[in-house]
């Protein structure tokens, strides 16, 4: 089974995510901010990083440079959550190194599509 991560503040957001993740079969880990979703995946090695934008402290966007740097962590799709929706903003998600983008609210058929996207042929652990 794919592992996935939801680095995601928002508690109603984050319960809907992760219920919908679970639905498609997914094992779903979860943090509500930056640093402890850094420290869950550099121990866990998820298959899949669904990374808010917007979250306190450290930013979604600066959590994922950091993953993208990392030798240990840059083949990990990172998959930017983000209710952003200005002309541009998708260009300066993929430029920190996010691998996709999902735009809030989420919506299911959506979420599914891109996860399973970047995750069909990879094994689990």
């Amino acid at each position: 089974m794919p592992r996935v991560l939801v680095i995601e503040d928002n508690r109603t957001n984050m319960e809907l995510t992760v219920l919908l993740l679970e639905m498609a079969g997914y094992i779903v880990m979860s943090a509500s901010d930056a640093e402890t979703g850094l420290e869950m995946v550099r121990e866990e090695h998820p298959d899949l990083v669904l990374m808010d934008v917007q979250l306190p402290g450290m930013d979604g966007l600066q959590a994922t440079a950091i993953l993208k740097h990392d030798q240990k962590t840059r083949t990990i799709p990172v998959i930017a959550l983000s209710a952003l929706a200005m002309k541009g903003d998708e260009g300066r998600i993929r430029a920190a190194g996010c691998d996709g983008y999902i735009a809030k609210p989420v919506r299911y058929k959506e979420l599914w599509a891109t996860v399973a996207n970047y995750l069909p042929s990879r094994p689990s652990n």
